[in-house]
């Protein structure tokens, strides 16, 4: 494989490029393939369908309704540019698509079956991978924690590991993503 011949100098950013193009894509691949449920709540490991039923009637705060979601209009900057970034380009970045679907999650006012189920229609309809294992699992990842494991329990999220606005402050620079994609 070509980019192995780079390792020895960008060891990063090649053993990132393998992990993404090769490791996550058969993993995604294989959950879809042999996994008829890999599109719901009861397709995700069974510790994280008990954490999800435990906390799917918590208070959402703030909770927004699907319409708000959609028109990209919550108070979050990070999250409407996100949303419209995906509508306008049909892309997401993995972090970001994380950050984007656990917020879904946070926010859904109906639960972690109807987050689910509204993340997928939207990665479906405006992701350039919708439809697509990398797609499904990237949803299932950040709302039913496929691929990952428990963390510490808390609100809305139970054991599902959580992102914040601040945690991706010190990821990128969300100042300049948000201006990327105004109103």
């Amino acid at each position: 494989m070509e980019v192995k011949l780079w390792r020895h100098k960008y060891k990063d950013s090649v053993d990132a490029f393998v992990e993404e193009a090769f490791i996550r894509r058969e993993l995604s691949d294989n959950f879809c393939y042999y996994n008829p449920k890999y599109d719901s709540i009861e397709g995700a490991w069974k510790w994280a369908q008990d954490t999800l039923a435990q906390h799917a009637h918590d208070k959402r705060n703030p909770s927004y309704s699907e319409e708000i979601m959609i028109a990209a209009e919550t108070k979050d900057d990070l999250w409407n540019a996100a949303q419209r970034q995906l509508v306008r380009s049909g892309k997401l970045h993995g972090f970001l698509r994380m950050y984007w679907a656990k917020k879904v999650l946070e926010w859904h006012e109906s639960g972690p079956s109807a987050a689910l189920k509204l993340a997928l229609y939207l990665n479906d309809r405006y992701a350039l991978d919708g439809s697509d294992p990398n797609g499904f699992v990237g949803v299932m990842w950040s709302i039913c924690g496929v691929h990952d494991q428990g963390w510490a329990e808390r609100p809305v999220f139970g054991k599902i590991r959580c992102m914040t606005y601040k945690g991706c402050l010190g990821k990128f620079s969300v100042p300049t993503f948000v201006a990327r994609y105004p109103k």
